[in-house]
């Protein structure tokens, strides 16, 4: 391939990901599940647990306000994802990660851990509702891989 076709290839992979966010205010972005939270600050860990094709817990409740430490621990065989959003948009992702399976995730909302692997994901619930968690690796999330955290 040469050299103008690849970089025309890298920009429309990059143009083709919208990650799981509600608005993008220049430098600033909100999330619709609330916002980055600060690593030095967690009200609590929440320790969840991923495998083939499962979250442990599935379901877990949190106060308007609090800070989450999320420990992510990949005890499958497989990379499995961990991305924070509303089903609605987890939807969207999953359909440009069928057509780029490989992509990166760059957000403090999403986390790749390869088996056998931990990962961390600190986030701050600053807005009310029901949030879903995903793995969005192509046919992951249609076998069951999802989890919802409610805020109250």
């Amino acid at each position: 391939m040469n050299r103008l076709a690849t970089i025309g290839l890298a920009v429309s992979l990059a143009a083709a990901w919208t990650p799981a966010r509600a608005h993008d205010h220049g430098h600033h972005q909100t999330y619709s599940a609330g916002e980055p939270g600060d690593p030095a600050k967690p009200s609590r860990t929440i320790e969840i647990e991923m495998s083939e094709m499962d979250y442990n817990p599935f379901k877990i409740e949190v106060k308007l306000g609090e800070q989450v430490r999320f420990v992510l621990r990949n005890i499958g065989t497989e990379d499995h994802e961990f991305l924070l959003a509303t089903t609605k948009e987890n939807l969207k992702h999953a359909a440009d990660m069928r057509k780029h399976p490989h992509m990166a995730h760059d957000e403090p909302n999403a986390v790749r851990v390869a088996p056998k692997k931990t990962a961390e994901i600190v986030w701050k619930f600053s807005k009310p509702g029901t949030f879903e968690y995903s793995c969005l690796i192509p046919d992951h999330r249609d076998y069951g891989m999802t989890g919802h955290v409610t805020v109250k």
